[in-house]
C-alpha cells in the first residue's frame, strides 16, 4: 500500500506577518522565551544575533545620535551667544565714538580683537571732510574718483559682497596697512542713508577668510550702524 505524498509546506507572507505584528504589538507579552530564540542579522559584524541584542544595539545607536544632535545644538547656542556678545560690544563701542576718526578707530580695534579681521578701511566722500580742521586719521580715508570707481567695480552693483583683494587693490584701498604678498580677501559694503556716504571694507590677509559664498548680512548690519553714526558725527561734531 503506497503512502500519500506529504503536503507541500506552507509559508506565510513576510509582509502579512509584519502587518499582523504591527496590529498586535502585545503578541510577545508572556512569550519572552520566543523573543530570545529569534535571530536577526547583526548590523556590524555579519552573522546573526538575538532580537534582544539587536534591540539593545539599535537603542544605543539612537541614544548616541541623540547625544550628538544635542551637542551640536549646544555648540550652536554657545556660538550664537558669543557672536551676540561680540556684536553688542562692537555696537556700544561705535556709539561711544566722539568723532568720525574715533569711529574708524573703534571699528579697527573691535574687528581686530573680536572678529579676527586685522584690517579695516572707512572710505568717506570729501563732503564729509571739507569742514574738518585736520586730515582724516586711519583707518578713515577720503574717497576719490579712482578709489570710488574701484570699490563700485568690486561691488558690481550689490550692496555688499565678499571678494578677493589683489596686492594692488589692497595697497589702494587699505593704504594704512601692510599688503599681503599674494591675494587677500575682504567684505565690502556700501554706506548710504538717503545719500551716498562711502564704503566700509573689512579685510584679511587670508584669501579664504572672506569667501564669495559667505552671507554678508552682518557686514550690511554694521554698515547701517556706521552710516547713521556718520550722519550724527557730522562736521559740527568734529
Amino acid at each position: 500500500m503506497s503512502q500519500a505524498a506529504p503536503e507541500p509546506r506552507k509559508t506565510l507572507d513576510p509582509d502579512r506577518v509584519a502587518e499582523w505584528l504591527a496590529i498586535h504589538p502585545d503578541f510577545f507579552v508572556g512569550r519572552e522565551g520566543l523573543l530570545q530564540q529569534l535571530k536577526v542579522p547583526h548590523p556590524e559584524v555579519g552573522g546573526a544575533t538575538s532580537l534582544l541584542e539587536r534591540l539593545v544595539h539599535d537603542l544605543r545607536a539612537r541614544a548616541e545620535k541623540a547625544e550628538d544632535r544635542l551637542e551640536q545644538l549646544l555648540e550652536s547656542a554657545r556660538h550664537n551667544e558669543a557672536q551676540y556678545r561680540r556684536t553688542r560690544e562692537l555696537v556700544l563701542a561705535l556709539v561711544a565714538a566722539q568723532d568720525r576718526d574715533a569711529l574708524g578707530q573703534a571699528l579697527s580695534t573691535q574687528f581686530s580683537e573680536h572678529f579676527a579681521t586685522p584690517a579695516v578701511a572707512l572710505w568717506c566722500p570729501a563732503s564729509l571732510s571739507d569742514a574738518e580742521p585736520r586730515p582724516p586719521q586711519a583707518p578713515r580715508q577720503v574717497i576719490d574718483e579712482h578709489a570710488g570707481s574701484r570699490l563700485a567695480g568690486l561691488l558690481d552693483g550689490r550692496t555688499s559682497r565678499c571678494v578677493r583683494l589683489t596686492p594692488t587693490d589692497w595697497k589702494r584701498l587699505l593704504p594704512h596697512t601692510s599688503a599681503p604678498r599674494r591675494s587677500g580677501s575682504g567684505a565690502i559694503t556700501r554706506l548710504s542713508l538717503g545719500e551716498p556716504l562711502g564704503y566700509l571694507i573689512l579685510a584679511s590677509h587670508d584669501p579664504d577668510h572672506f569667501r564669495a559664498s559667505m552671507d554678508t548680512l552682518f557686514t550690511e548690519y554694521v554698515g547701517d550702524v556706521v552710516a547713521r553714526l556718520l550722519i550724527r558725527l557730522g562736521p559740527d561734531h568734529a
